[in-house]
């Protein structure tokens, strides 16, 4: 039950097992099809937290190269402290 790859027959026979699998270990299930790569069966929470970590990776970039532009930069002392005056 924990190989990570197979063909994508079993999606069909053995949607059960697929399922279970990739919710039990929240990891991908990779679906060949002739001998190659086809798809990938995540479950729904890896899925948004795949999707959230590439948005999150997106707007780190976005914000380097603003910074690398000339736009302010702060430390991360300044980051707490504005945050911590904002709580309050």
């Amino acid at each position: 039950m924990s190989e990570k790859i197979r063909p994508v027959s079993d999606l069909r026979n053995n949607f059960a097992e697929i399922s279970n699998q990739v919710h039990e270990t929240n990891e991908p299930v990779f679906l060949t099809k002739n001998g190659f790569g086809d798809m990938v069966v995540l479950s729904m929470e890896a899925y948004e937290n795949l999707q959230f970590q590439s948005e999150v990776y997106f707007k780190l970039k976005e914000a380097e190269k603003i910074a690398k532009l000339g736009g302010k930069t702060f430390s991360s002392k300044e980051v707490l402290k504005s945050i911590k005056e904002t709580i309050k």
